[in-house]
């Protein structure tokens, strides 16, 4: 009973309080600036009059950086510790925030692609530091209390980031007198945000956080282990998890970064209105994570996953063939059934892989890059055939992520099989 009330104790033990709240901060910042990077989609479309295609490019070099850096993140914080690599990651993101400011003034796609592409290592190198640490600061029973906590500040982050655009960096067309004025919208918040992450990376850097020297040992696997030999590409519902992630977050990208002109489509007059709207697809995903972690205690994940992934389609499916508020509340809608499909799929796709966990986890976590794709693919869809045609790409990822669900997930081969 003593160890019991020890260990209850540890999660708000000066010890743990204060790197938690630390680390949560971190959450909520990469949650805000993942989202708001979003926002320049219709900002960049107004600034260089492009097509869909070319303005989702700003999705894509934020998310290529993960493909990109979460292995040499993993060497880093091997040789750094956890610590240190999310010090390094918060300045790497203020290094991108301040190149926004020479290519406002430069008004120039190419180096806009360059800072977001900059600020994409930071957040991949924050994610991949972040996300382990945080489950380690207290006792194992407690992890997924933290996680939970964090990944809702994620949320919150995410949710704000849509009306700070709106009020401070999305313009209609019609209120500002040049494309260099438009383009001078970003500089101001992305200056304001390079002084807060600045300040946030000095705030860690000073921070007394406990130090996990050994990262090996939170690996499941040894050197010499003759399991980790064996290749992750036999382990099917691992492959088809990937394949999930991959979908996911090209979809939940893709249709949060085309949803501010798509709501202007369908009636909203102003960006400001439709940034708005934007928020509340993220706010959904925060309600559903919270209030997806009761229902996960109800019904087998694999099993929810499959529920919620053909809702969205539906909900898609409907938005396609309808117009007005309709259309409009039926994409926001997706925000909430988007909110349960990153950890159940991620979950389910490490299901029976014990010692080759390690390695199955990076297989999944590299099909992030499927946010650089898929918003492509649906901007150039958009282009040929409409906003409203281009939303069979998300109807198809979003069944193909209920087919994992029910079926796809279940393992054919375990490391002891």
């Amino acid at each position: 009973m003593t160890a019991q009330r020890k260990q209850a104790a540890a999660l708000t033990s000066p010890g743990y309080l204060v790197p938690f709240i630390t680390v949560t901060a971190l959450f909520f910042i990469f949650g805000f600036i993942t989202n708001l990077n979003m926002a320049l989609v219709p900002h960049l479309r107004a600034i260089f009059t492009l097509p869909y295609k070319w303005a989702m490019l700003a999705e894509s070099a934020f998310f290529l950086a993960y493909f990109v850096f979460s292995s040499p993140t993993s060497k880093l914080i091997e040789s750094i510790g956890y610590k240190r690599t999310m010090v390094v990651s918060l300045f790497i993101q203020v290094v991108g925030c301040l190149l926004f400011v020479p290519a406002a003034k430069m008004v120039s796609f190419p180096l806009f692609l360059t800072a977001v592409f900059v600020v994409g290592a930071g957040v991949t190198a924050l994610q991949t530091s972040a996300n382990p640490y945080v489950s380690i600061l207290g006792p194992e029973h407690s992890a997924p209390v933290r996680l939970t906590l964090a990944q809702a500040f994620n949320s919150i982050g995410g949710t704000l980031a849509p009306l700070v655009a709106g009020a401070y960096i999305l313009k209609d067309p019609d209120s500002l007198a040049s494309k260099a004025s438009i383009a001078n919208t970003v500089r101001g918040p992305y200056i304001a945000i390079a002084a807060g992450l600045l300040i946030l990376g000095l705030a860690v850097a000073f921070a007394h956080l406990p130090a996990i020297t050994e990262t090996q040992s939170f690996r499941p696997g040894k050197a010499g282990d003759g399991l980790l030999g064996r290749s992750i590409w036999s382990y099917k519902h691992t492959v088809l998890g990937a394949l999930g992630i991959f979908f996911y977050v090209g979809v939940e990208v893709g249709l949060a970064s085309i949803a501010v002109n798509y709501f202007k489509t369908q009636g909203m007059s102003t960006a400001k209105t439709a940034s708005f709207l934007v928020s509340l697809y993220w706010f959904g995903a925060m309600v559903g994570r919270l209030l997806g972690s009761w229902i996960l205690t109800k019904v087998k994940s694999g099993k929810l996953l499959g529920i919620f992934g053909f809702a969205a389609a539906a909900l898609i499916a409907v938005s396609m063939f309808t117009s007005g508020w309709v259309a409009i509340w039926t994409l926001v809608l997706c925000g909430f059934f988007n909110s349960i499909m990153f950890p159940n799929v991620f979950t389910l796709g490490i299901v029976g892989l014990g010692p080759m966990t390690s390695k199955g986890s990076g297989l999944i976590m590299s099909a992030c890059v499927g946010g650089a794709v898929i918003p492509y693919l649906i901007g150039a869809l958009a282009d040929k055939v409409g906003i409203q045609h281009s939303f069979i790409l998300p109807v198809i990822c979003y069944l193909y992520i209920a087919y994992y669900g029910l079926w796809g997930s279940k393992p054919t081969r375990t490391v002891t099989a």
